[in-house]
């Protein structure tokens, strides 16, 4: 009964009740927009870091990530990946030796970076630098050959079927030098990626290095899901047993990238809450200007035998159905507009100069903003929007039932 009389209560006022739930609406929509870009651009910049080289997950040598040494490596990589895909969750797994190595050509030499990879297993979903590719090709699985960054190749005055000779520490301590063919060049827009990284066969890395056949610098887990990182990493640790190996979830290992994405968090949490406060005040101020114009109805309420338990009741079920309506209203009206963004999104790449790459710890950014909103994401914003509406209404309900009656039906 108390619903249906405070339903009638809300359509008295048609426009009143139309503004107070297109403004729960409007903050709805709001808050879907802004957290699920978030959500998308998190999961972009993780995904582009884990495709950088260590993955989602890493298993690594213990003591890799304090001094990642090219003298600390494990062995049975072969053993060890089978068992990591067998684990629930993981999509993929990439062998790879990670180091710095000293670059020369005819010209000058440089210092750099490389990643040595099974390029048979790897796909521009875990490479990032495979889907960079600007010219000539990717290198063959054990053959002398070698991917560089288009800024290195500059430096070095490298072009396609060029030779480069690189010379790193061993796995004993020892220099070790080989040469290698340039194959292709990469161009991710990070100036420092692009002017230090190169890309080689894992097999010949491995022979240079004197590395045994079955040996590996780390592994790079990738997960279908970012969020389930910590479980993956539990259960691949438990396969795979301790010894001379450390599993690690890209919040250790990968940890500017975390912290970024914590603090940014916090903003984000802070803003939203901020909007949220606003929302609220509207709705209070609305529900309020509604008690005073109805005091004298509920004096007669209240002398006729209402208690002022029902009243609060009622006035309550009034702002609980606002938010419900304004909720209803908003997902309708964000429907169309998050399945854009969700599908095509807004391309800023035409705002920034041509050729201009932004980015956020050494990680490129997508210059497409897009929304993918997790269903927990929505489940929150929907609870707190709901709750806000109620506690708007709290004050009103509390002050028209607390009046006495021959108050209430005195002239305002």
């Amino acid at each position: 009964m108390i619903l249906i009389m405070a339903w009638r209560n809300l359509w008295r006022r048609k426009r009143r009740t139309l503004i107070t739930s297109g403004t729960v609406a409007f903050g709805l929509l709001f808050s879907i927009i802004v957290t699920g870009a978030k959500d998308y651009g998190y999961t972009k910049m993780i995904n582009t870091s884990a495709s950088m080289g260590l993955g989602h997950v890493t298993v690594q040598p213990v003591g890799y990530l304090e001094s990642p040494t090219l003298d600390k490596k494990f062995a049975n990589a072969t053993a060890v990946r089978d068992a990591v895909l067998a684990t629930p969750g993981v999509t993929s797994a990439a062998t790879r030796i990670i180091g710095q190595a000293m670059y020369s050509s005819a010209l000058k030499s440089v210092g750099g970076s490389f990643i040595a990879i099974d390029s048979s297993r790897e796909t521009a979903k875990t490479n990032l630098f495979w889907g960079a590719l600007t010219e000539g090709r990717v290198c063959a699985k054990d053959a002398p050959e070698v991917v560089v960054g288009v800024r290195l190749a500059e430096k070095l005055n490298l072009k396609i079927g060029k030779k480069l000779v690189y010379t790193a520490t061993g796995a004993h301590g020892e220099l070790v030098s080989d040469m290698a063919r340039v194959t292709g060049l990469f161009k991710t827009g990070i100036e420092e990626v692009d002017g230090s990284m190169a890309i080689m066969p894992l097999d010949r890395v491995r022979a240079t290095l004197h590395y045994g056949k079955d040996e590996a610098g780390i592994m790079a887990v990738f997960i279908s899901d970012r969020r389930n990182a910590g479980t993956v990493r539990d259960a691949v640790a438990e396969r795979i047993g301790g010894g001379d190996k450390e599993t690690l979830s890209w919040e250790k290992t990968q940890s500017e990238v975390a912290g970024m994405i914590r603090v940014n968090r916090v903003v984000n949490t802070i803003f939203q809450v901020f909007v949220g406060l606003i929302v609220a005040a509207g709705i209070l101020d609305t529900i309020l200007m509604s008690v005073f114009e109805r005091k004298r109805e509920f004096g007669v309420m209240l002398s006729v035998g209402c208690s002022p338990r029902r009243l609060f009741g009622l006035l309550i079920a009034e702002s609980m159905m606002i938010g419900l309506t304004g909720l209803v209203l908003g997902l309708l009206l964000s429907a169309p507009v998050y399945r854009y963004l969700h599908t095509t999104g807004l391309d800023f790449n035409s705002w920034a100069p041509e050729g201009t790459t932004y980015e956020a710890s050494g990680i490129p950014l997508d210059m497409v903003m897009k929304v993918d909103l997790y269903g927990e994401s929505l489940a929150v914003i929907v609870a707190v929007l709901f709750l806000l509406t109620v506690a708007a209404g709290l004050y009103p309900a509390l002050k028209a039932s607390g009046v006495p009656p021959v108050e209430s039906m005195k002239n305002v």
